[in-house]
């Protein structure tokens, strides 16, 4: 029976725990918490949209009131977070200097909040206006897909930018889990975004994407070759999309120095790996059909 083995099955596994390999490690308490980052999402999302993610139970007497709670609950979880992040930046040895920059970066995180719900603001506009399905602005932020990935990237993105280590990513591939949109939190976008359906979409660390860009389903913004991965960190390895771009369903474009300018339009299934001039349509050019009547036997 299986139940006797079960001793030399614990030995054998707790031999190879003793490898020393990175998935051998065990120290639980100096890493984030990943389940912790994601309860941290559900707070952000309560206090940033405040009218859509509040506990139901709870009734609002005093906003103010519950607002303090909120944030000083999700201040202290992220806090915390952040401080066990800062174990793997090297620059960070002494546990008094963690303790304090972990906190500074927090603070500074939450007083963002307000430049973050305005850009989500746009993103919201961007989707009504984009969008002929879209009956209510509040069925945008409670049921749309690609603005909960753009939500939890944006969010992401200013950890990202204060340097945090892990959280960040976990934060974006959480999202991209939930919807199958997969953004970086490095990547750089602005105002008045809008992901249409959203499936499929890869969006790499050094995008740049600007203002008023609409993306479909299955769209890539990535790199045009990942070799000698170790040689590219650092530098520019995915496009730069320009203002008033739209990008139709499963196009490709890649490469670091790739600029899709201004006021263009790439068509469905397009493959690109060099730049685009401002006011251009990119569109494949169609396959030719084949119509076979269809016959029946007797």
């Amino acid at each position: 029976m299986i139940e006797k083995n079960i001793r030399e099955i614990v030995s054998n596994i707790l031999e190879d725990y003793g490898m020393e390999r990175t998935i051998d490690k065990i120290d639980i308490f100096n890493q984030p918490d990943k389940q912790e980052v994601v309860n941290i999402i559900s707070g952000l999302l309560q206090i940033v949209f405040p009218g859509y993610y509040w506990d139901k139970t709870n009734k609002i007497y005093n906003i103010a009131h519950k607002l303090s709670g909120k944030v000083e609950d999700t201040v202290y979880h992220l806090n915390k977070q952040i401080g066990r992040a800062l174990h793997f930046a090297p620059e960070y040895s002494q546990e008094e200097d963690i303790s304090g920059k972990s906190q500074m970066i927090t603070a500074e995180f939450f007083r963002r909040i307000p430049s973050v719900r305005e850009m989500l603001e746009t993103d919201v506009q961007a989707a009504f206006q984009g969008d002929p399905a879209a009956k209510y602005k509040e069925e945008i932020i409670m049921s749309y897909p690609g603005f909960y990935a753009v939500t939890v990237n944006r969010l992401a993105h200013e950890l990202f930018l204060l340097e945090v280590p892990l959280i960040p990513r976990i934060m974006t591939e959480y999202a991209h889990s939930v919807t199958g949109i997969d953004i970086h939190p490095g990547a750089t976008i602005g105002k008045y975004f809008f992901i249409d359906h959203g499936t499929g979409i890869v969006i790499g660390e050094t995008a740049h994407i600007g203002d008023h860009v609409k993306i479909y389903q299955g769209v890539t913004i990535g790199a045009l070759s990942t070799r000698d991965a170790e040689k590219l960190k650092n530098k520019k390895r995915h496009p730069t999309i320009e203002d008033n771009v739209t990008i139709y369903a499963g196009a490709s474009i890649l490469g670091g120095g790739t600029v899709i300018g201004e006021n263009s339009v790439i068509g469905g299934n397009a493959f690109i790996t060099s730049s685009v001039p401002e006011d251009t349509r990119v569109n494949m050019k169609n396959p030719e059909l084949n119509f076979k009547q269809r016959t029946f036997g007797c």
